[in-house]
């Protein structure tokens, strides 16, 4: 009986989280590796949408986030209904098409972002080849550098580079088109 009643006060230690099992035993799988999982993939990603845009980009803005960094174009006048046609894809190499000409973009890994909205240049003054004004990439894990490649064939493009070929993905908000490139696979 003696055996029968330890037996049953150990079970409900176990059971109440009690001192049966250490606590460094529970904790398996570090919450981190969850929170980083993005399976966005580093495949092309385009959506259908308008190309007749009445948004103008108007700027452009970079944040660091703990499993991703992330570049902003503010489009006002954009919507998610009606958003921008974009076409986000890894290159070997930024051009000028229009003039066949290399614009050089620093890092590992390429990436190419284009959409149906011009450029306010009166809010956002940028020339061809130029780095994207306002930006600044220290401090971030995965963005080295970001290029204007100029509004043709109605579309912006810019040259994004980044450590190496890494998972992205594109997201499209009100008045704002939104690319998150992963830290690590």
């Amino acid at each position: 009986m003696k055996r029968l009643t330890t037996v049953l006060a150990t079970l409900a230690l176990v059971l109440a989280g009690g001192g049966a099992i250490p606590a460094a035993a529970t904790a398996a799988t570090p919450q981190t590796a969850a929170a980083c999982e993005t399976g966005w993939g580093s495949q092309n990603k385009s959506e259908p949408g308008s190309l007749a845009m009445t948004g103008a980009l108007a700027n452009v803005r970079t944040g660091r986030h703990t499993c991703y960094d992330r570049i902003v174009f503010d489009i006002p006048g954009m919507t998610t209904a009606d958003p921008a046609l974009y076409w986000v894809q890894y290159v070997p190499g930024f051009n000028h098409v229009p003039s066949q000409t290399g614009i050089p973009v620093k890092g590992g890994a390429i990436i190419e972002i284009e959409f149906t909205a011009p450029v306010n240049q009166s809010q956002y003054p940028v020339e061809l080849g130029d780095p994207l004004p306002g930006l600044d990439f220290t401090g971030y894990q995965t963005f080295r550098d970001a290029k204007f490649g100029d509004y043709y064939y109605s579309a912006t493009h810019i040259g994004l580079g980044v450590r190496a070929k890494l998972p992205f993905r594109v997201l499209v908000l009100p008045g704002r088109l939104v690319v998150d490139v992963a830290h690590t696979w």
